[in-house]
C-alpha cells in the first residue's frame, strides 16, 4: 500500500518524550510512519500499541515483536488496550484525519479529484456511508451536517438543492453530487467549497467528532501521571476540542472554580502550538494544514 510521507514526525514523537521500557499507542496508524519512529526510540523491554480501523492498513503491520496492531476504531482504545492487559500507558500519539492512501485510492470516494460511489468509510464494516447521508437524510439533518461539519453559510440551500434533486433519481457518485450542486461552485472557490462540503459528509459518516471526544477523555483515563499526549488535526472543528479540552478539561462550557476562582485542569501544556515549515509542505501537501498539540497528563 502507498503510504506517503508522515505528519509532523520528528515533533510529534519528540512530544512524547520517550521512556525505553515505556507502553506508546500510536491510534492512527495508516502507513506506520510514526511507528516506526517511536520503535525506534523505544528499548528491548518497550511497548507500542497502534490502532487503525481501515483493513487497508493491516498489510503495513510492523514485524517487531514490541508491536501489536489492532484493527478497530481508537473511540475503543480503552476497551481493547485492557484486552491486551494494558491499564495505564506513557504516551499517545493521534494524527487525525484522512490518510493520503484514502485520499489516493479513488474508489473510496474522499477526494475531489476522481469520481467514485459516493462512500467515504475510513472502515468498510461501517453501516453508514456517503450515499446514505446524501440519498436518505432528512432536510434539517444534512443541513445540520454542512453548518456544522462544513462552516457553510449556505448550508440550506445546499440541503434543500439535493434533497429536490435526490427526488428525481438517487444521486450515486461524487461527480453526480457534484453537478446537482454545481450552480453554487463558482471556479474561483470550487475546490474550496467542494472540501468543505466533502469534509462535513465525511465526518458525519465517520462520527469524527464524537470518536475525538470519545477518544480524548479516554486518553485521560489510560495515560499515567506525566505521560503525553501528542494531536496532530486538520481542520479548526478538532482543534478546537483538542485545545479546549487541554486547557480545561471540558468541550463545552467552563470549569467549576473553587473560592479563589482557581480550577483544576488534567493536563499541562507542552511548548507551543506547532505547524510544518515551508520545507514539509513542499515535500508533502498533506501537512499545509496540519497543527500539532502536545500535553502532559499532570
Amino acid at each position: 500500500m502507498e503510504y506517503h510521507n508522515p505528519v509532523l514526525l520528528h515533533p510529534t514523537v519528540d512530544g512524547l518524550n520517550i521512556k525505553p521500557d515505556g507502553i506508546y499507542v500510536d491510534v492512527t496508524f495508516g502507513g506506520g510512519g510514526h511507528s516506526k519512529e517511536i520503535l525506534r526510540r523505544l528499548g528491548p523491554n518497550g511497548k507500542l500499541f497502534a490502532f487503525d480501523q481501515d483493513e487497508d492498513a493491516l498489510a503495513n503491520a510492523l514485524p517487531d515483536e514490541r508491536f501489536t496492531l489492532i484493527n478497530e476504531n481508537f473511540r475503543f482504545i480503552k476497551r481493547f488496550l485492557r484486552f491486551h492487559g494494558i491499564k495505564g500507558v506513557d504516551g499517545i500519539l493521534a494524527d487525525l484525519g484522512v490518510s493520503s492512501h484514502q485520499f489516493d485510492v479513488p474508489e473510496r470516494g474522499f477526494s475531489t479529484r476522481f469520481d467514485a460511489d459516493l462512500d467515504m468509510r475510513m472502515s468498510q464494516k461501517n453501516d453508514l456511508n456517503a450515499y446514505r447521508v446524501v440519498n436518505e437524510y432528512e432536510e434539517q439533518d444534512l443541513r445540520r451536517v454542512f453548518f456544522d461539519y462544513g462552516e457553510l453559510k449556505n448550508a440550506p440551500v445546499l440541503a434543500r438543492t439535493i434533497v429536490e434533486a435526490r427526488k428525481d433519481y438517487p444521486i450515486k457518485t461524487t461527480d453526480e453530487l457534484k453537478d446537482v450542486l454545481k450552480k453554487f461552485l463558482p471556479e474561483k472557490v470550487r475546490n474550496k467549497i467542494l472540501a468543505q462540503i466533502y469534509q462535513a459528509i465525511r465526518i458525519e459518516v465517520n462520527q469524527e467528532m464524537d470518536v475525538l471526544k470519545e477518544f480524548i477523555e479516554q486518553s485521560l483515563e489510560i495515560l499515567n501521571p506525566g505521560g503525553r499526549l501528542s494531536v496532530i488535526s486538520y481542520h479548526s472543528l478538532e482543534d478546537r476540542l483538542v485545545k479546549r479540552f487541554i486547557k480545561n478539561g471540558m468541550f463545552e462550557g467552563e470549569p467549576e472554580r473553587d473560592f479563589f476562582g482557581n480550577f483544576s485542569v488534567p493536563f499541562k501544556t507542552i511548548g507551543k502550538l506547532i505547524v510544518p515549515d515551508d520545507e514539509e509542505i513542499k515535500i508533502n501537501n498533506r501537512a499545509r494544514s496540519a497543527k500539532l498539540r502536545i500535553a502532559e497528563k499532570i
